[in-house]
């Protein structure tokens, strides 16, 4: 089994928007709260974080501050990576913090936080250990993950397959040679942002034409606004097997090649 959690399953304003009176926004269906998009995995006895956005403190708390052995980053965002500041209870001393990303996003962090990665780093700001990804498998202990690459406009990104569960966000594109690392997933969780054409990001039409391609036994909708509509009306409508993710929400995916979920 790997375990997940969603700690957030919002865009990038999150819900409610802020100003924002719309049904969704002022809604009080718990449902309708969604932090800035990110999961939690149990694999083998190891927490690995995928993306860190500007909640990733209260979600983190939220989740009871479980430890993390590594966090990895899909994109650079601000949405994405806005709390990497807040790593720092997790960083360790010697090598510090373990980051699997593109070079961009690399690139990125070090324009963004460039305090973390001085020769001479002042006590107590937070200290990366940054491993460069490309479009290969890679592993982080003994657990395997393939890159799931996706285009978000016209920016290159990453998802992530784990076994029989891939996590893809941002998308507005996936390429066959993705959809081909995607065959015999159990569980997917995809991005779907509103109802309404998005210039970067796949809308609900969209992603249930993917899921339909990809053919999981079970997928979770996220990165989600308030223009998806409200949860209590959506849910009912989407096909069988396809559900709206939420946040807090924790699912189990049967995996037989990763069985622990300590």
């Amino acid at each position: 089994m790997i375990k997940v959690r969603f700690l957030g399953t919002g865009t990038s304003t999150g819900v409610p928007q802020i100003g924002c009176t719309c049904p969704v926004c002022t809604s009080t269906d718990l449902h309708d709260k969604r932090l800035r998009a990110s999961v939690l995995l149990t694999v083998n006895g190891k927490n690995l974080l995928i993306d860190c956005g500007p909640d990733f403190r209260s979600q983190i708390i939220s989740a009871g501050a479980p430890p993390i052995d590594a966090a990895l980053l899909t994109h650079s965002h601000y949405d994405h990576v806005g709390g990497i500041d807040d790593l720092r209870p997790y960083c360790r001393v010697t090598d510090g913090f373990d980051l699997y990303c593109r070079e961009d996003v690399a690139r990125d962090l070090h324009a963004r936080v460039p305090y973390c990665f001085k020769k001479h780093p002042y006590p107590g700001v937070p200290i990366f250990n940054i491993h460069v990804i490309d479009d290969r498998s890679f592993r982080i202990g003994d657990i395997d993950i393939t890159p799931l690459p996706v285009i978000h406009y016209r920016l290159h990104i990453y998802g992530f397959r784990i076994g029989d569960f891939a996590y893809i966000t941002d998308a507005k594109h996936i390429p066959d040679t993705t959809f081909e690392r995607l065959e015999g997933v159990d569980t997917l969780v995809i991005n779907a942002l509103r109802k309404e054409e998005h210039l970067s990001h796949m809308n609900l039409e969209q992603a249930l034409d993917a899921i339909g391609r990809i053919r999981p036994r079970v997928a979770y909708l996220t990165h989600i606004a308030d223009k998806l509509g409200l949860s209590s009306e959506v849910g009912p409508t989407l096909p069988d097997g396809v559900k709206l993710a939420y946040d807090n929400l924790e699912i189990s995916v049967p995996d037989t090649k990763y069985q622990s979920i300590n």
